[in-house]
């Protein structure tokens, strides 16, 4: 019985296996991925600026970051226009087909990337796609072109805004929207005034998810590419290609670039999202 009480008056916040969890959590994530991004910094650094120098003053690699920044861009625009879409869909209307809609939304999460990228070739390939050899024709090059890296890097970054403005619609509800409705305002009045507003944060949160998504894309990219220097090689590409040929501090360099600008993001999702809750 006093061993009972003993436990019962133990706050929940000193108990040791809070401890014990706090200690394994930390340490998994600091050996998974603190240390390693450490590293990365490290030897990107290991022979001071001299790498930064050669990579920011070689042109094609600086062709490779410029690419992938304007890839990221376009996908991001496209994936936010078509996110908020696909979010509204999902949670205000019904029809036949929502759970299968809904699981698919979640394919590119489950899917290879380099399964993404076969797949994209199969279907606007040049030689053996569906519509490749007419789009071809008609003087469109789908694939092996910035176009198929940019429906590549759409592909796995599209669950990202969906997945974050979905909960932030059911949670706010259409009564608004209804009202809104209800005193004469139009579809496009009442998206624009009522529902952007109440889920502009979740759009925030999804559009820095899928930027740093789109800026690392590595497999869909290199299977759709071509990764032709200085026009369809990407910085992650640069990266592989600057490994493998035994440039190490180049290859680290472009790495570390890469990794700032993921943890840039990280770090505006983390200053944004206390504003939003206050």
């Amino acid at each position: 019985m006093a061993d009972r009480l003993t436990a019962a008056r133990t706050p929940v916040g000193h108990r040791p296996g809070r401890y014990v969890l706090r200690t394994v959590v930390t340490a998994y994530l600091f050996f998974l991925v603190a240390w390693p991004l450490y590293l990365v910094g490290r030897n990107a650094f290991a022979g001071g600026s001299a790498s930064f120098q050669d990579i920011l003053t070689d042109p094609d690699v600086t062709h490779a970051l410029q690419l992938t920044v304007v890839i990221a861009v376009v996908a991001v625009v496209i994936n936010t226009v078509f996110g908020v879409g696909i979010s509204i869909l999902l949670v205000r209307y019904d029809f036949p087909g929502k759970r299968a809609l809904n699981a698919l939304l979640d394919m590119p999460l489950s899917v290879s990337p380099i399964v993404v990228g076969l797949a994209l070739i199969l279907v606007y390939g040049g030689r053996d796609g569906w519509f490749g050899p007419s789009l071809e024709a008609a003087g469109f090059q789908i694939i092996f072109a910035v176009p198929g890296m940019v429906m590549a890097t759409v592909f796995v970054a599209l669950p990202l805004v969906v997945r974050e403005v979905v909960p932030v619609l059911q949670e706010v509800g259409d009564e608004q929207e209804q009202a809104a409705r209800s005193l004469g305002a139009n579809a496009w009045q009442t998206f624009r005034r009522i529902t952007l507003p109440s889920i502009k944060w979740g759009v925030v949160y999804g559009v820095v998810l899928s930027l740093a998504r789109s800026l690392g894309e590595f497999g869909a990219v290199k299977v759709v590419s071509g990764n032709v220097l200085g026009d369809t090689r990407t910085a992650t590409l640069v990266v592989e290609e600057k490994y493998l040929n035994f440039d190490k501090g180049g290859a680290y360099a472009t790495a570390f670039l890469l990794a700032l600008v993921a943890v840039a993001c990280i770090i505006v999702v983390s200053v944004l999202r206390p504003k939003e809750e206050r």
